[in-house]
């Protein structure tokens, strides 16, 4: 079983080959290295009265030098090598094996970074060469001709297969790019068509509300005031759901807005008018409590602190009307505890329990990592509980 690099051997691997100064230098290393192990083989092989050493040395660099080349100009470097080459086989010298590696390695790089058609334009003259020598049509040596023959077509196909897999990841790429983009349009289109839908329709009748409720408070004689305030605080909850409607539409068009100019979300801090607005629209008792060190935190949380008050409040004037509520507030080193509780009947006999609201408000806690109970309160009443981290450490 071959056994892999450890994790510091790979990571150092990885950098090396990253590192631009290592990829100038591994070229002229790696043709130095064959140009030498070329003229040892050719030194070895000749004797020293031998009138063709001379030439045969020059081929042998020639044959191997370029591929110091290769990084910088890979067409200049494979057709040095292949010239070489060719008159090495064509010849009676000696192939080395230094040439064969070398001429594997630059058509190799060719096939990888050149178009297909100039690799096999390189491949060809040392096939036909090949084969013409193996069928001695030129003077050589056969087997060395066969090796040539292997090598090159070894290297250029690798180079092409190579340059293949690395179009079509890019391919694949740019198609999962294109249909991200095309995706993404239709998501926003659709944003755009619910942002228009919601203006229309919705936005409309939210407007018709208040100047509904404005225009009855001013018109009708003998208005009570118990009648006018509650005219005013329908107009005032309707002004405040058309400014929470459009900052719905803002988010939904969002997109087309590289910087979208959001209003900042509500916080802790508007708690106490959203008590005095629950009050005065309700003409119940509603107190806040807050307990602990009163610190700013983050806005997630003070929005989904803020959200689930709200929720609560309106569940208790819908199912528990009339009934007074206490919003506590306890904070801590890690948690944020909510409590909104009211004495009305309790579930029992509220006539129903508020479904999409308490799953809106849990899913809320939940994002965030903290729970959410509601249920009857002690000794009468209805209680919603939620706890949300406010540090590392998780809810109490």
């Amino acid at each position: 079983m071959v056994r892999p690099f450890p994790p510091v051997v790979a990571a150092r691997y990885r950098e090396l080959l990253a590192d631009s100064r290592w990829n100038a230098e591994v070229p002229l290393v790696a043709g130095a290295a064959l140009g030498f192990g070329a003229l040892v083989q050719i030194v070895r092989a000749m004797t020293d009265t031998d009138p063709r050493v001379p030439f045969a040395l020059l081929l042998g660099l020639a044959t191997t030098l370029p591929v110091a080349l290769a990084r910088l100009h890979v067409l200049a470097a494979a057709a040095l090598v292949t010239v070489g080459t060719l008159l090495t086989v064509g010849g009676e010298l000696t192939l080395t094996a230094a040439a064969l590696v070398a001429q594997c390695v630059v058509l190799y790089l060719a096939g990888r970074q050149l178009p297909r058609k100039i690799a096999l334009l390189l491949l060809l003259p040392v096939a036909l060469a090949s084969l013409l020598v193996v069928g001695n049509g030129l003077p050589g040596e056969p087997v060395a001709a066969l090796w040539l023959l292997a090598v090159a077509m070894l290297g250029t196909g690798a180079g092409i297969a190579r340059r293949g897999r690395a179009e079509a990841v890019e391919r694949a790429v740019t198609q999962e790019a294109m249909r991200h983009s095309r995706l993404e349009h239709a998501v926003r289109g659709e944003r755009a068509r619910i942002a228009r839908e919601l203006h229309d329709v919705v936005a409309h009748h939210i407007s018709m509300i208040v100047v509904q409720a404005e225009t009855a408070r001013l018109t009708t004689p003998a208005m009570p005031a118990d009648g006018a305030r509650h005219l005013v605080a329908i107009g005032d909850t309707a002004r405040d759901a058309l400014t929470e409607m459009r900052r719905l539409l803002g988010v939904l068009r969002e997109d087309a807005n590289p910087e979208p100019d959001r209003a900042p979300q509500p916080g802790l801090s508007q708690l106490n008018q959203l008590i005095d607005g629950a009050r005065v629209s309700a003409a119940v008792s509603t107190r806040l409590v807050v307990r602990g060190r009163v610190r700013p935190l983050d806005p997630g949380i003070e929005l989904t602190a803020y959200r689930i008050v709200q929720e609560a409040l309106t569940n208790a004037r819908r199912y528990a009307s009339g009934a007074a509520v206490d919003v506590e507030l306890a904070y801590s080193e890690e948690t944020l505890r909510l409590r909104v509780r009211d004495n009305g009947p309790g579930p029992s006999g509220s006539g129903g329990t508020p479904g999409h609201g308490l799953l809106g408000m849990r899913e809320r806690a939940g994002m965030l990592g903290g729970t959410l109970r509601t249920g009857p309160a002690t000794p009468t009443g209805f209680l919603v509980e939620a706890v949300l981290p406010t540090a590392s450490g998780g809810p109490a």
